[in-house]
């Protein structure tokens, strides 16, 4: 019984959790996160203020849950990426996963948050930069220096490599809903983007493809 009640109350955190995130997200994006209040999100997430402050004691706390909530959901975590051995399959994993992240209205939201907001506070920025957009960067990184030591890529500067590659997806799925409200591409052009992104670097970096 009391290991039933943990998990309903540890569903009812996860529940409120969620609410405060997405109210907050929506209060950002409409009246900016200085113009924003805790007591306001937790008005808006219809939670108490000492729940909120309980899970989130500061702003800055809720906005870094936020960022790296946002990099980690659904298949888009990046802490596993795939084995190394088999290029062409590993690439399209990744570039799925990355496709349907950078996709989600929540990471556009996101964007368009630190963005109207870095020139007064660049710290939301470096929130972003180094909790988010760095550690999923490195992964991709890391992945392409293991097919590289497994002799089935030829990649040397993996660095900059990873930039191509979701530089190449972000391009179309990310960058054009920045500044098209109604850009939406359908499945099948999102995974043309991913196919055509992984045939590149296919063509640059397989080891079968190099002399």
């Amino acid at each position: 019984m009391t290991e039933g009640l943990s998990d309903h109350h540890r569903r009812l955190a996860q529940q409120k959790r969620e609410a405060i995130t997405s109210s907050a997200t929506a209060l950002f994006l409409d009246h900016g996160y200085a113009g924003t209040s805790l007591a306001r999100i937790a008005e808006a997430a219809g939670v108490s203020k000492s729940t909120l402050f309980k899970q989130f004691p500061t702003k800055a706390a809720l906005f870094e849950a936020i960022v790296s909530e946002s990099w980690k959901q659904g298949s888009g975590h990046a802490s596993a990426p795939p084995p190394a051995g088999d290029l062409r399959a590993g690439l399209m994993a990744i570039g799925h996963r990355y496709a349907e992240l950078v996709g989600q209205p929540g990471m556009t939201a996101l964007f368009r948050i630190v963005i109207a907001e870095l020139p007064r506070l660049p710290e939301l920025g470096r929130m972003q930069f180094q909790l988010g957009k760095l550690p999923y960067f490195d992964s991709v990184r890391l992945y392409l220096q293991a097919e590289h030591e497994a002799g089935t890529a030829r990649v040397p500067d993996a660095e900059s490599a990873a930039n191509q590659f979701l530089g190449m997806i972000a391009n179309f799925v990310l960058w054009p809903r920045m500044l098209l409200t109604d850009w939406n591409p359908a499945a099948d052009e999102t995974e043309r983007a991913v196919v055509e992104a992984v045939e590149t670097m296919l063509a640059r970096y397989a080891a079968g493809h190099q002399k």
